[in-house]
């Protein structure tokens, strides 16, 4: 990667976007702050007052790729159609978006927030959760009851996690018909 001079008024936004970069070609244990300013073109010192340590950045950056996911997931959703077919869209954008990005798709589970996902205030978690949640409830009988709208949103989530983990670890191939075959095939929404 050549080195960027930062011009611009967002030292915070043009950290994340190289330090998104730079995950695409390596983990996120070997991602440096003193590395990262100099790939933006700033002090250290600079950088240091936005991410006072690298568990700082990385927290950063998992927060952003939870939020890029959310929306990666919902533009296919939208672009299946909505429904059924937008939600296993939405699972198959997850697998994608794990073997396309899986520096930051492992990151963001190291980082996560120690919150009840599935429970919590649906405020407090991510876009892709947030959106898991609302197209369950969404696609459910309202007499379902939250235990089984839980129940259908953890059997969807695992998944398709189980699916990009499998793939990431080389477990299996990453075959894009098969991931769809598999996620179509599959009702996790009955009760």
């Amino acid at each position: 990667m050549t080195q960027k001079k930062y011009h611009h008024g967002d030292l915070r936004a043009a950290a994340l976007e190289t330090g998104t970069e730079l995950l695409k070609s390596r983990d996120a244990d070997d991602l440096g702050l003193r590395e990262l300013a100099r790939e933006v073109g700033v002090s250290a010192t600079a950088l240091y007052r936005h991410f006072p340590d690298k568990d700082a950045l990385l927290t950063a950056l998992a927060y952003q790729a939870a939020e890029a996911l959310g929306e990666f997931q919902k533009q296919a959703g939208l672009r299946a159609g909505g429904g059924n077919a937008g939600f296993a869209a939405m699972g198959i954008a997850y697998v994608d978006f794990a073997v396309e990005n899986p520096a930051l798709f492992r990151l963001m589970f190291r980082k996560a927030a120690n919150i009840d996902v599935l429970s919590g205030d649906i405020e407090s978690v991510g876009s892709a959760i947030r959106g898991l949640r609302e197209t369950v409830a969404g696609l459910t009988p309202a007499t379902l009851g939250d235990d089984k709208r839980k129940a259908s949103a953890l059997r969807a989530w695992s998944l398709v996690h189980g699916l990009a983990c499998l793939i990431l670890d080389g477990q299996i191939e990453y075959d894009r018909e098969l991931i769809r075959s598999v996620v179509v095939s599959r009702s996790v929404l009955s009760s």
